[in-house]
């Protein structure tokens, strides 16, 4: 059949008229002709002929034409004119609406349209025409429209013949988003209220006639998206489509159907009827409601705001009768058009009340017929949906996007709605009711309670779901009117019990810097000035209104009309105020330097008093000196004034003073005030710190003399925690300070002065800062110790020892060194970078690939860098100089080299099967400088050792052990040669298997282990906020606490606790509680369980939730007021109470930025107030042995008198940009004390690594306990696994994951990187039998353009730049619509429906695995799931036997939320190592004083 094709008119020529109307119906029969019966074509030929023959005139013609066209099509012709025209008028009808909305909803020529017609069969079929605008972007043409032959419901060729309709009078973004919103103007209403009731009664039951079906497929140019009807907007293919039924031969119109005396309430008695103004009500059952050409649609889709006409047909019933049967009831048939819909509040129960408005009357909705059914229940569905959304929100507002998943997909929805179950797919499409409906929530809140919308969770879902905000004049009359506040879930934590010391440091101390701050923010931009809530009027109404000074207030409070609070600004703030991404990259920046004072000289007198006391070269000392009358000593502290009046003095003590050629001179070593170190404003104006900062100066610098006193810790010190101090430490009269620690500015670490006390003879010139800054200058410089004469080289000369770093090295240690010190002989087979990007990829196939541009794979391995060299010295030399003597100053070592596994010609492979601290021993040898050791380690041959390999390992990290020697030439594994095999130490004891080689361990070698190590108590430890366990579990392993007591508020977590620690006291209730009744003297709680009490606690750790306060921006008297009542306020009230030697706060990276780091500030100032030394860190915990990236700060404190610990250095290597640590508070950088940076002993640990062994899974598997079957493949599934005695599996179980989400897994590629990008657009049958549809691309994407085979990209009309449009979303789809719908906009959603990768690791494990959570990498390297319970808990490192509760949701948040164990086992051995160092230190002194009172016996 030949297609014909006419070019689309200009939009300017037919909306000029210049075209005769003869001329246009023709070009609309050319359109029609060939879709018409045989006798039809026939009939027009002789009606055309007879025109031109004169024999009919024009007009004639054309109302015959018409006729004939509209008998053909089954509509009738009279009102259908009308109503067209007039439709073309209200609602820009026939694409009106589209049109203007979807400029980009790209088009073709008529010719392409035709061909789409041919080729798709249901559209042949015809269920309505569809006009179309001419390629995408030039004119569009609404005059050019095809029909397919078609039965009933067509108007649009009748419209044709009507005048072209005028455009839309206002634009989309006006009124008709929102017609809904205003009512509409009465006279507007009065007027189309008539002609509404002209009816189309087209004939319903008339069976859709069968097309030709022997129709060619011509090949299309340019895809083209499927036509829509312009009325509902629903896909004319589509197969859900469905068309109301027709109503029975006794249905009433409206009007009559109104009178019928079976609705009547009253008998005739006046008295009953109300006001006439009031519309009557009644309910309606049995509806289906239904557009012009009687399209089944749903009335919730914005279809009714933009005046599309929308019917129904039903049985009415009497308001009072609550039956839904149709007993006793009127049938009655297109009532309507539908003016408004409406919902009320719940009634009493679980289903809402939705109501529809007529011209005529109020219906309350009952039973939907059975065909709507269908439809109806999306509507309920989504409605019950935001009463889920809004209740959870409301009592946990910081529930995370999972949370809230969990939350709904564990709903079971009530009896009597049309659906079984809530999937995460129900939740996004109904996204934006649902954000509407919390905005109108937020509305009727109190000014001061934070809006629900700004929670994580909501924000969350509005970039996911791409929800457009503000269209809440809308949103506003079908709010969901809820009957009462919700009320508020009691079970929060209660107001913060403090200890006084606390509170005043939170309380008065701040409070003064809020106002400040809520000033400042006050002048901020409250708009976005974009959505429709910043750009209507105030309201005039609400108290904010009533203040403003135009609505006759006193304008102070300046507060926002409350209808006018711009949700688009509310979410954007909390945005900003979140977190900063996990895996920032470093940009290191230069070290600052400190910068010279720059300070004033003063005009005075200066005179020495006495005589010089000594004299060296040209300086001559003195002890006293007079300055403008006032005697300063040597040791006297002096203020200093600045070139810069705003900085306050410089203050310093006065080390030394002497005469020279540069005149009266003195020695400062400086003091720092407080707000100079990291406490800033939060410190105590008065107290200063001792730093390492000292220089030279002239006297008459001096402004004068100061007081500084050292406050030192009490005797009774642990004892005074919670006593009422005074804040103030010392009176204020300008002239005194105290001090209580010495300072790092590096690493911002807080200690006690150290102990450096002069000698005798130059106490006149000491200082302490000079004689530290010199220490460490000679540990940063290598050291050559005992010559050996016998040895002796012309080139070099050889020592037997090496001083570096603190360090003593002797020949047959081993040691650590940068991977670039030194090469194998073995050219590694390093992975090459590979892209994973394919190019010959089919893009109608797999339509998202295109958004894979970054060859970046979250969660690779393969910037990762190499572990450290380890070499054994054969040699210590230095080279002599041509007059003999030895340049000592430059260090050299000769080394063995170690091969690890991985650098041998096995390759990575090798790495995988044996243990992380296995070495070959080797005979090549390398020459490396001294200044590049890293530190020592002890390499052993493991047949030479007195224990298993397993104890000898276990003893602690720097343990490496070699079973064979490496031949690379011959790439083979051999003995290792005798002189690598230690013969003369076998035998020294258990642990001590220290054999080196050939007796070079000398004595010397033996010192630091000759005194028997200070055996090390467990400290007594409290656990808050302890969850499952972890960070206790790992002091465990490093031996350094027992958990006496834990707090745990959430049952399950406390629950885990008790089961891995049944010695264990763990309270489950609210830390605030507890501490309130140790505090007023109780010994137990209310259930009898004994509380501990002051000086039984001697460790404290913790991670403190931190909800509420948690965002970047400066505190607000709310958010303040939120700190000071939060958990970390109250957890260091309980360390200010207990005072134990060791202090932990464990919390997320941010932690120490939140409120532009004012959170940690404070927090430290409460530790340096009660007298700890404190510091703080932020640690990554992929660097201690866990297959997954997860930064955490640790605040860490310690008790006078004890050693405050230092972080541990990185055991394992790990992807760098996940390895950024530093963090800025104020205008400084500040790192934590970790020398080694990005480099580790070990190699990384990957997912294989932590999960290949555990047995194959389904989605779903929840079999608590199964066996392993199977060895374990790797170190750490060895270590992992422990030395249980039954091999049982527990909790390998996973979540159930819906039909539809489990069909898009299976279709996720199991190439690393692999995510929803990857997912071909096709349909699946799912397992639950149902079909999924296919995405359709129906617009053009501005920003990515078309694909390579020209199909569209955009899946909405926000693609081009307009508002969204509702009827776009798309469900039931392999791929996610929402995904591509805002992917733009959010770095492509890279990672949803991720996979892991076998040589990659984890993502930080959450509470909750979701494919489209925060963090979507949560799929399987292989299987079509997502991860386990116990393979989460693997990568955070616990043990296998470690136990957790609850159902699979309870126990996926147990680990999420826990510390890694070898993090905390990492910290525990730091902390271990300082107690240790202290116990020496204290029997040192203990033998010191046994030997003087012995020589003076």
């Amino acid at each position: 059949m030949p297609t014909r094709t006419s070019l689309p008119l200009p939009d300017d020529l037919l909306f000029s008229f210049k075209m005769s109307l003869q001329e246009h119906v023709k070009e609309k029969l050319k359109l029609v002709q060939d879709f018409l019966h045989v006798d039809a074509q026939d009939q027009l030929t002789s009606l055309e002929e007879k025109m031109k023959s004169s024999e009919i005139s024009k007009e004639v013609y054309i109302s015959k034409v018409k006729a004939l066209l509209g008998k053909e099509l089954h509509l009738e012709n009279g009102s259908h004119s009308d109503d067209a025209e007039k439709n073309g008028k209200t609602n820009g009808f026939s694409n009106g609406s589209h049109k203007d909305e979807h400029d980009e909803d790209v088009t073709m020529s008529v010719q392409e349209e035709e061909e789409e017609s041919v080729k798709s069969p249901t559209a042949s079929k015809g269920k309505g025409g569809r006009r179309s605008k001419a390629n995408s972007d030039t004119k569009k043409s609404p005059a050019s429209t095809r029909v397919t032959r078609n039965s009933g419901k067509q108007p649009t060729i009748l419209s044709m013949f009507t005048k072209v309709q005028k455009r839309k009078s206002e634009d989309l973004n006006g009124e008709a988003v929102n017609g809904q919103n205003e009512p509409k103007k009465d006279d507007d209403v009065e007027e189309s209220r008539e002609e509404k009731r002209l009816k189309v009664e087209s004939d319903e039951n008339a069976a859709p006639e069968e097309s030709k079906s022997d129709i060619v497929k011509p090949v299309s140019a340019v895809k083209t998206p499927p036509p829509k009807c312009q009325d509902c907007r629903q896909y004319l293919d589509d197969s859900d489509l469905k068309f109301f039924q027709g109503d029975p031969d006794n249905a009433l119109d409206e009007p009559e159907m109104l009178t019928d005396e079976r609705l009547s309430l009253f008998d005739s008695n006046e008295d009953g009827f109300e006001s006439y103004e009031d519309l009557p009500q009644h309910k309606i059952t049995n509806f289906s409601v239904y557009d012009k050409r009687g399209h089944l649609c749903p009335f919730d889709s914005g279809l009714i705001e933009k005046n599309v006409e929308l019917y129904f047909s039903c049985v009415v019933k009497p308001i009072y009768d609550d039956n839904p049967c149709m007993d006793g009831g009127v049938p009655a048939k297109k009532l309507g058009p539908i003016n408004a819909w409406w919902i009320t509040g719940f009634d009493g129960g679980e289903k809402a009340l939705i109501g529809f408005t007529t011209a005529f009357a109020d219906y309350i909705l009952m039973q939907p017929s059975e065909e709507y059914a269908p439809i109806f229940a999306l509507m309920q569905e989504k409605i019950y949906m935001s009463k889920i959304v809004v209740e959870f929100l409301q009592k946990n507002p910081d529930a995370t996007y999972e949370d809230l998943l969990n939350k709904i997909e564990t709903t079971v929805p009530p009896a009597g709605l049309n659906f079984n179950c809530f999937t995460e797919d129900t939740l996004l499409r109904h996204a934006q009711f649902v954000v509407e409906q919390v905005e109108s929530y937020d509305e009727a809140g109190d000014s001061d309670e934070q809006p629900i919308i700004v929670t994580p969770c909501m924000r969350d879902l509005i970039k996911l779901a791409g929800v457009t905000l503000g269209k809440r004049r809308a949103a506003r009359r079908q709010a969901i009117r809820h009957p009462t506040k919700i009320e508020k879930d009691s079970k929060g934590p209660t107001k913060a019990t403090t200890t006084k010391l606390v509170y005043q440091i939170f309380d008065t101390f701040f409070s003064d810097q809020i106002e400040q701050n809520d000033k400042e923010s006050a002048m901020k931009r409250q708009r976005c000035g974009v959505c429709e809530v910043c750009q209507s009027p105030d309201c005039g109404k609400c108290a904010a209104c009533k203040d403003m000074i135009k609505f006759g207030g006193s304008g102070k409070s300046k507060q926002a009309c409350k209808q006018r609070r711009c949700p688009n600004l509310a979410v954007k703030e909390a945005e900003d105020d979140e977190n900063i991404e996990e895996e920032d990259v470093p940009v290191e920046k230069p070290k600052k330097v400190p910068h010279a004072k720059r300070k004033k000289q003063t005009q005075c007198k200066l005179t020495w008093i006495g005589e010089s006391i000594h004299t060296e070269g040209k300086k001559q000392y003195y002890r006293k000196v007079s300055l403008n009358d006032e005697l300063l000593e040597v040791g006297d502290c002096v203020s200093v004034s600045s070139e810069d009046p705003s900085i306050p003095l410089y203050l310093a003590r006065i080390t030394s003073m002497w005469e020279d050629n540069n005149g009266k001179m003195f020695h400062a070593h400086w003091f720092l005030r407080g707000i100079d170190t990291v406490l800033g404003e939060t410190s105590d104006p008065l107290e200063l710190v001792i730093v390492d900062e000292c220089e030279d100066m002239l006297l008459n610098y001096v402004q004068g003399k100061v007081d500084v006193m050292y406050k030192a810790p009490s005797n009774n010190w642990f004892m005074e925690g919670g006593v009422d101090v005074d804040l103030k430490v010392i009176e204020d009269d300008g002239k005194s300070f105290f001090y209580q620690f010495w300072y790092d500015t590096e690493y911002a670490r807080f200690e006690m002065p150290p102990k450096t006390s002069p000698s005798e003879e130059c106490k006149f010139k000491f200082c302490g800062s000079c004689v530290r800054t010199k220490e460490r200058e000679e540990k940063d410089k290598p050291h050559a110790f005992e010559p050996l004469e016998n040895e002796d080289h012309d080139t070099k000369a050889l020592y037997a020892m090496a001083c570096f770093k603190g360090e003593q090295f002797r020949v047959g240690d081993s040691v650590y060194l940068p991977p670039e010190a030194f090469n194998f002989s073995v050219k590694p087979a390093s992975p090459v970078k590979r892209s994973h990007r394919k190019d010959d990829v089919d893009e109608d196939l797999y339509p998202e690939y295109y958004r894979k541009s970054s060859d970046y794979i979250k969660g690779s391995n393969l910037d990762a860098p190499e572990p450290f060299r380890v070499g054994r010295i054969k040699e210590i030399f230095c080279h002599r100089r041509s007059n003999g003597k030895p340049e000592m100053s430059d260090v050299k070592l000769r080394l063995y080299k170690f091969y690890r596994p991985e650098n041998t010609h096995k390759g990575v492979k090798a790495s995988y099967h044996t243990d992380i601290n296995q070495l070959y021993w080797s005979d090549e040898e390398v020459t490396v400088n001294m200044d590049d050791v890293l530190g020592r380690c002890q390499v052993e041959y493991a047949e030479d050792l007195n224990e298993s390999i397993q104890d000898y390992s276990s003893a602690g990290p720097e343990r490496f052990y070699f079973l064979e020697a490496y031949n690379a030439k011959a790439k083979s594994f051999e003995d290792p040669p005798n002189h690598a095999r230690s013969t003369v130490h076998k035998g020294k004891g258990k642990g001590k298997g220290k054999g080196k080689g050939k007796g070079k361990a000398s004595a010397a070698q033996e010192q630091p282990d000759s005194q028997p190590k200070p055996k090390v108590p467990k400290y007594r430890t409290l656990d808050v906020f302890s969850g499952c366990g972890g960070l206790s579990e790992g002091f465990h392993q490093a031996a350094i606490s027992e958990t006496l007591w834990a707090i745990e508020m959430w049952e399950p977590a406390a629950q885990a606790f008790r089961l891995n620690n049944p010695g264990t006291t763990v309270f489950t209730e609210d830390c605030n509680i507890l501490l309130k009744l140790v505090m007023s003297g109780e010994k137990t709680n209310s259930l009898g369980q004994k509380l501990p009490q002051k000086g039984d606690v001697e460790m404290l750790c913790g991670g403190p939730p931190c909800q509420g306060f948690s965002g970047m921006n400066r505190f607000n008297s709310r958010t303040y007021s939120k700190f000071k009542n939060s958990l970390v306020v109250s957890y260091l009230s309980y360390c200010d109470y207990y005072r134990p030697k060791f202090f932990l706060l464990e919390n997320v990276r941010n932690f120490v930025s939140f409120k532009n780091s004012m959170v940690l500030k404070l927090t430290l100032r409460c530790l340096v107030r009660m007298g700890y030394q404190c510091t703080f860190g932020v640690l990554q915990a992929g660097q201690y042995g866990v297959a997954q990236t997860r930064r955490r700060a640790i605040i860490l404190a310690a008790a006078p008198g004890e050693k405050l610990p230092r972080y541990p250095e990185p055991l394992h290597v790990f992807a760098p940009r996940a390895c950024s640590l530093s963090v800025v508070v104020g205008e400084k950088r500040y790192v934590s004390n970790v020398t080694r940076g990005n480099g580790g002993i070990y190699r990384t640990i990957t997912v294989r690594d932590t999960m290949s062994d555990l047995p194959e899974i389904r989605n779903g598997a929840a079999a608590l306990e199964i066996s392993y079957n199977g060895e374990p493949q790797s170190w750490f599934q060895r270590q992992i696994r422990g030395t249980q005695y039954q091999p049982i599996l527990r909790d390998h179980i996973c979540k159930d994951m819906s039909a539809l989400v489990e069909g898009r897994m299976r279709y996720i590629p199991l190439a690393p990187g692999s995510d929803w990008r990857d997912l071909p657009n096709i349909e699946v049958r799912l397992k639950d039998g149902t079909l999924t549809k296919k995405l359709r691309y129906t617009h053009h994407d501005k920003k990515n353009g078309r694909s390579g085979t020209g199909a569209l990209r955009g899946v909405c009309t926000c693609s081009g730049g307009k508002p969204c449009d509702p009827a776009d979303r798309q469900f039931n789809t392999l791929i996610p619509w929402c995904l591509p719908h805002t992917g733009n906009r959010h770095n492509h959603w890279a990672g949803l429906y991720g996979r892991l990768e076998w040589d990659g690791f984890f993502s930080t494990t959450v509470t909750n695995p979701e494919p489209m959570g925060k963090q979507g990498r949560v799929l399987h390297p292989e299987q079509h799931r997502v991860v386990s319970v116990r393979e989460c808990a693997r990568s955070q490192g616990f043990p296998d036997t470690y136990r957790f509760f609850g159902n699979i949701l309870d126990k996926h948040r147990q680990v999420g939320n826990a510390v890694p164990p070898p993090l905390s086992r990492a910290i525990g051995l730091e902390i271990k190592r300082c107690i240790t160092e202290r116990m020496k230190e204290e029997q040192a002194s203990e033998n010191i004083k046994q030997e003087k009172m012995e020589l003076s016996d």
